[in-house]
């Protein structure tokens, strides 16, 4: 459902293969780097595998850190990609963590309101969803966030691999169905595996027509 061709996935995969490196962690606004070139954002709830894709999409093992604590990034992190820089990546803390105090989560809310809604060079963000659980309430939070912030957003099926052919047609047709509704979001689907790496060229061309 991507429809990049041949040469945007190649460009993709010169970019991606070239400089990336883990700029800065952001806890409040006052710590972003300066907004001088464009961004795209990283959400998905905090077991959603956003770390592990981040890696599989710069081919980078340990560019960002993977966690068995759901919700331990509370931070805006920032990565730089390009020498010298085109764009930055940022991985946005994890969200719908259950065992979180709710000044946590207050604080994150606040954090990620303020960085959507203030942060012009952002051109889109991309929002993962686990593809065996589908579109959650707690994703419908950020969608929301989202579209009042008129942040352009696509999203992003993880975990395609544990699942059946079938079902998963299935998840993505219905994730589609909800999307197509939203007023910032994009229509169409991207469907990945880290582990398989399966749909990371799509991703990755995804990031570059992002930033156009």
């Amino acid at each position: 459902m991507s429809g990049f061709d041949e040469d945007a996935i190649e460009a993709a995969r010169k970019t991606f293969a070239g400089p990336v490196a883990f700029l800065k962690s952001a806890p409040e606004l006052r710590h972003l780097p300066p907004a001088e070139v464009p961004e795209v954002a990283f959400a998905g709830r905090s077991n959603v595998g956003k770390s592990s894709l981040l890696n599989a999409l710069t081919n980078r093992n340990g560019l960002a850190r993977t966690s068995n604590t759901p919700g331990r990034t509370q931070e805006l992190n920032f990565f730089d990609v390009g020498d010298p820089l085109a764009f930055r990546l940022v991985d946005m803390p994890g969200y719908g963590f259950a065992k979180a105090p709710k000044d946590i989560v207050r604080k994150w809310r606040y954090l990620v309101n303020d960085f959507l809604r203030g942060r012009d060079v952002l051109k889109r963000a991309l929002v993962l969803i686990d593809a065996r659980h589908g579109i959650k309430d707690v994703d419908r939070e950020i969608f929301d966030m989202l579209d009042a912030a008129a942040v352009s957003y696509r999203t992003v099926l993880t975990k395609a691999d544990k699942i059946k052919a079938s079902e998963l047609a299935e998840v993505t047709e219905r994730t589609a169905d909800e999307v197509r509704k939203r007023p910032a979001a994009h229509p169409d689907i991207l469907v990945t595996s880290s582990e398989k790496g399966m749909g990371i060229p799509d991703l990755r061309a995804a990031v570059l027509e992002a930033i156009g």
